[in-house]
């Protein structure tokens, strides 16, 4: 008997290959887990930095529908894992009845988001810098990524990730997600409201660039209307690069015992 889907979705500059270590341990614990890339996305870390056009011009709407097809074909509403912008599409499946769970890792801001910290908007320069950027694609420099990512981490540990997984990725969620809360139908508005979706965990770490622990305690309060479960843990001195790094695992366990809880109790 096959166990419970998972699915796994990926953020900016990250590629879907960066997720083998939780595939392992999710198999391992039971779960038929799966990472797919985003739209278009190459097959490998190497295929993607020598065609990097090929994702460009990606739209949060063109990612969320890609992923809502996956989850179709299953046979079983899957768990749905999601980091930083795959944590804003978590969100959004979530929110429009996919999935019996979810988890969002340091997710991008969702529309109605208020903080814009600066270390946040440093983070997103890269890709905002530049309004030509809105339909490329953009790659992260190491320093760029150290920044973003690896702030928590030693410069070896952030190279070696760098090394590993960092490919470019479309610039478009990026300026989608910063202009939400000036247009009526963003792309990255979420149905927070939602009383019948599953339940859905956000996870922050408090030293996070990227997305800062005060941007997730925002995400948290836009679900303030929702009687859905809707609960927040905390990595203390953990940054972006939390999926990925040296305490990966303390991450994916955590967030086991917060799934098996939320079964136990169906």
């Amino acid at each position: 008997m096959a166990g419970q889907p998972v699915v796994f979705i990926h953020g900016l500059w990250l590629h879907a290959t960066s997720w083998n270590p939780w595939i392992d341990f999710f198999r391992n614990e039971g779960y038929d887990p799966v990472a797919p890339g985003w739209p278009d996305e190459p097959g490998s870390v190497e295929e993607a930095r020598a065609n990097p056009d090929a994702v460009a011009d990606k739209s949060i709407d063109d990612i969320t529908g890609h992923y809502a097809a996956i989850i179709e074909a299953l046979d079983t509403p899957p768990v749905i894992i999601g980091h930083s912008f795959g944590g804003l599409i978590t969100e959004k499946l979530i929110g429009q009845g996919y999935g019996n769970a979810g988890v969002a890792i340091d997710p991008a801001q969702i529309k109605g988001v208020l903080p814009l910290p600066l270390a946040q908007l440093k983070a997103a320069l890269p890709g905002l810098g530049n309004p030509a950027n809105l339909k490329r694609s953009v790659a992260l420099t190491e320093k760029e990524f150290k920044f973003g990512f690896g702030n928590e981490l030693t410069d070896e540990e952030s190279k070696e990730l760098f090394d590993a997984w960092a490919i470019p990725s479309p610039a478009r969620p990026l300026f989608e997600a910063a202009s939400a809360n000036f247009r009526v139908h963003s792309q990255a508005k979420v149905d927070t409201g939602n009383e019948d979706r599953g339940p859905l965990l956000l996870v922050s770490g408090t030293k996070d660039h990227t997305v800062p622990d005060v941007t997730t305690e925002a995400t948290l309060k836009q679900y303030r209307d929702s009687n859905a479960v809707t609960d927040l843990t905390k990595f203390h001195g953990r940054g972006h690069s939390l999926t990925i790094d040296h305490g990966w695992r303390d991450v994916a366990t955590e967030i086991l015992v917060w799934l098996r809880q939320q079964h136990a109790n169906e």
